[in-house]
């Protein structure tokens, strides 16, 4: 565990080297293929750097923030554009922050509501309602103690609640932090995907809103405009989504790789295309319909979540269990304890030496 620490220390200094650099050329190199040439070598090192890692938690954390989310908003920034552009420029602390974090400065000049029994006027959740993840989460782990005695199925659509708990509880305390620390407004990064009323309104709206901002000015965007010119407005929206989602599975791909070093078996990336084709299906569908006809929320919703768990069990889930992700995570939440411990004692000692003296 200590070498491995070592080795996320170095890579997250080079990173934030990186990101000076890019900061510095935005002052001076115009917007256009002039930046982009200059960014691009931090692109492909942003690629190679989750590589050092090997634990679950440091590789999959950093691949998720640099090989994806930082390399996207470099690229716009590249060409003036995302987050990280502004006139004047942004401050480099906030440039840094922004573009190492999964956050979203909340735009004032949009008002997007987010509508949930749980959360605050500006749209951000209560403590309550993550007191009330946590002690779920706490629970799940301690079902697995009796893995046991529980059919396979059962563990896996754990494993489903399990990553979605994690996720929004990881981000949330990154978001807390910056908030705490910078006093900034953020946008929330879930809006309680489980209360979707359909695919559309869970990928658009609800699940995972920091990678939806970030995929829709690099990808859904500019395929739209393209498609609109060639097959007009009503059918040019279809290709952009099914880009968004291949370029969605692409990115996973990747963090699958950084996490397990196994060849992609592909399962992942038919994950999202199933759910793309079937959210170009269901638009169609309600354009076909123009509002005629449509499910009560009653219905449709439990049917979006038991698609979205059968897909995510029978595609999404069997790589991680392959590569004995919930072994090793375990082993490093132990490791890691262990490393805090020695540390502790060590300073304590330190200490106590020091006082005797």
């Amino acid at each position: 565990m200590e070498g491995e620490i070592n080795n996320f220390i170095v890579v997250w200094i080079s990173v934030l080297a990186s990101i000076c650099y890019c900061h510095g050329v935005g002052k001076f190199i115009p917007k256009g293929p002039p930046r982009l040439l200059v960014i691009l070598p931090v692109v492909c090192l942003f690629l190679y750097l989750p590589l050092n890692l090997h634990s679950i938690h440091f590789g999959s954390t950093t691949s998720f923030f640099i090989s994806w989310l930082a390399n996207f908003k470099l690229l716009l920034f590249a060409f003036g554009k995302g987050p990280l552009s502004s006139n004047p420029p942004i401050p480099l602390s906030r440039f840094i922050t922004i573009a190492c974090l999964p956050i979203k400065i909340q735009n004032h000049t949009e008002t997007k509501p987010y509508p949930s029994h749980q959360t605050t006027q500006k749209g951000h959740k209560s403590p309550l309602n993550y007191a009330i993840k946590v002690m779920l989460l706490s629970a799940l782990v301690r079902v697995y103690s009796y893995r046991q005695y529980l059919h396979p199925k059962f563990i896996m659509l754990l494993y489903c609640f399990h990553i979605y708990l994690c996720l929004e509880l990881l981000l949330a305390m990154f978001g807390a932090l910056v908030r705490a620390l910078g006093r900034l407004e953020l946008e929330p990064q879930f809006d309680e995907p489980y209360l979707s009323s359909s695919l559309q309104d869970f990928w658009g709206k609800r699940w995972n809103l920091m990678v939806n901002g970030i995929l829709r000015p690099t990808v859904y965007d500019p395929v739209r405009s393209t498609s609109t010119r060639l097959m007009g407005r009503q059918l040019g929206p279809l290709p952009a989504i099914f880009a968004t989602f291949f370029v969605s599975a692409m990115m996973h791909e990747l963090i699958f790789y950084n996490v397990a070093r196994v060849k992609p078996t592909g399962e992942v990336t038919c994950f999202f295309l199933i759910h793309g084709v079937c959210l170009i299906l269901e638009i169609v569908m309600k354009k076909a319909v123009n509002g005629k006809f449509r499910l009560p929320p009653t219905v449709s919703g439990p049917l979006v979540l038991v698609f979205v768990l059968v897909t995510g069990i029978w595609l999404f889930i069997p790589p991680i269990l392959r590569c004995d992700a919930d072994t090793r995570a375990r082993r490093e939440t132990v490791a890691f304890v262990g490393f805090v411990k020695n540390v502790a004692k060590s300073v304590n000692f330190t200490s106590f030496n020091a006082v005797s003296r």
